[in-house]
């Protein structure tokens, strides 16, 4: 099924009342796309706690594209990489449990890996995040690999298809109670960039899902009741 920003339970809404937790490379709050942060913290060894401030990019382009689809959302974030879109499974743990303990209704994960050894460490994370109301919402499939996060039971997985408009998305229940979210893989336009030469991939249409879901969070109460899609 087809849905735009204009179809319910997303239209009027604009993700008031919902944390959003961006894993990432940090975030530049005082983006102009971004608008503010209400706190986060560094997991990078050698860095101070307090320093969630992005230097790459990619943090902030997540950010922005969450919040101009949920502009009121409140968000926070763990600086889980910096220079390379890389981090270590412990990092990744930690940080997913960080940002269910600090009250995420959403948490956006707009990475992943394909070791499907990493499944051991993930799914007691994503499970802790759930006890405590928190939904992870991340990659489940690009270029024809499987990955986690994503495609682990009580994940928002999420598939990129760059024929979407950057405000709609498809959702397919691939078995009962669990949908997949498919989504434009382009993250906020830059004005007088061509869309070719912006950032894209399978990390935007995370964050295009993660936005379309604030609002519905906002509407149905909880990200889980949110996720179940009509």
């Amino acid at each position: 099924m087809r849905f735009t920003l204009a179809d319910e339970p997303f239209a009027g809404r604009t993700g008031r009342g919902v944390t959003v937790a961006l894993l990432d490379s940090g975030v530049h709050g005082d983006h102009p796309h971004v608008g503010g942060v209400r706190g986060g913290t560094s997991f990078l060894d050698g860095t101070d706690p307090d320093d969630f401030v992005d230097r790459v990019g990619h943090g902030t382009a997540v950010a922005a594209a969450i919040r101009e689809k949920s502009p009121a959302v409140e968000l926070i974030a763990a600086r889980i990489f910096d220079r390379q879109l890389a981090t270590n499974i412990d990092v990744l743990v930690r940080s997913i449990c960080w940002a269910a303990d600090e009250g995420a209704q959403l948490i956006n994960l707009s990475l992943g890996t394909t070791n499907p050894a990493h499944a051991e460490k993930l799914a007691p994370a994503v499970s802790y995040a759930a006890e405590r109301g928190s939904m992870v919402v991340s990659a489940r499939e690009w270029n024809g690999a499987m990955w986690l996060p994503g495609s682990l039971a009580g994940v928002v997985g999420v598939v990129a298809n760059a024929e979407l408009d950057r405000d709609e998305i498809d959702v397919t229940e691939i078995e009962v109670g669990l949908s997949q979210f498919t989504a434009a893989p382009y993250p906020r336009p830059i004005p007088n960039v061509p869309r070719e030469r912006n950032l894209s991939g399978v990390s935007f249409a995370v964050a295009n899902v993660t936005g379309f879901l604030a609002r519905a969070t906002e509407a149905r109460g909880d990200p889980f009741s949110a996720a179940r899609i009509p």
